[in-house]
């Protein structure tokens, strides 16, 4: 793909309306699909044909979808990837490794790209992690994200908020022992990660300060991976980080 790709937003709150602002501002076409939940008197072939006309009709190349997690995402993948479209999915990633593997499967057939947005990882200090740390051999990686807002989606904070810091772990330093993830809804915003060498601490970032355009580095990513260049977000990247959370809810207060 060698022009300017049209985007098909999924959503209709906050984050669509601010999807479709940044990505009209890089340029970009855009078109709001608001309908997107199934309806009570319409049968689920009804509704993934409904979804894939939608996605047809919006004359898009990628489709993001900015919609919270649960059963229905699947479902949206299938039809936007029937559609021949590209898809960009909103984290956390809660789909189980069958479904995860299915589409893939779906999306390799049809060639298209199935993207996780993991925006974190490309701030510069993240970068600079990913080249200078040696993957975390030997260090100790912490993590904290409370948010001062209430859990407006229903999902669980450590797989919310969570999948934010397992992203810049499993991305940068994937080789570092996990020893703190402390996630929490409604208290003073608070977001940062640090290494650990021993009981030193080797570097730290604070994501609260960011104020780098890592949202359009990430469509500027993704936009060069449909010309073939190298990807790191996909459904593989998200799986390893459900399967991360799931280890640490488990093993909760132990290092990984």
């Amino acid at each position: 793909m060698t022009e300017t790709p049209k985007y098909a937003i999924v959503g209709r709150g906050r984050w669509a309306k601010r999807m479709d602002s940044i990505l009209r501002a890089e340029g970009r076409s855009t078109v709001l699909i608001e309908q997107t939940r199934q309806h009570v008197t319409e049968s689920p072939d009804a509704y993934f044909n409904r979804l894939k006309n939608s996605f047809k009709s919006s004359g898009a190349q990628i489709t993001w979808l900015c919609v919270p997690p649960g059963a229905h995402i699947p479902i949206m993948i299938e039809a936007a990837v029937e559609a021949r479209l590209h898809v960009v999915i909103e984290k956390p990633w809660l789909c189980s490794a069958e479904e995860t593997k299915r589409l893939q499967a779906r999306a390799a057939v049809a060639e298209v790209l199935l993207a996780i947005h993991y925006e974190y990882c490309l701030l510069e200090a993240v970068q600079a992690w990913r080249t200078e740390k040696n993957k975390g051999n030997g260090l100790t990686f912490g993590g904290r994200l409370h948010v001062n807002r209430a859990d407006h989606i229903r999902v669980p904070a450590l797989d919310n908020l969570g999948s934010h810091l397992f992203s810049i772990h499993e991305y940068a330093v994937p080789n570092s022992a996990i020893a703190t993830i402390d996630c929490e809804y409604e208290k003073p915003d608070d977001r940062k990660v640090w290494l650990l060498n021993g009981v030193r601490q080797a570097a730290e970032i604070d994501l609260l300060i960011n104020k780098e355009p890592i949202i359009q580095r990430f469509i500027a990513k993704a936009e060069s991976a449909l010309r073939g260049n190298e990807f790191p977000f996909d459904l593989q990247f998200a799986l390893r980080i459900a399967e991360r959370t799931a280890q640490w809810r488990g093993l909760r207060g132990t290092p990984l």
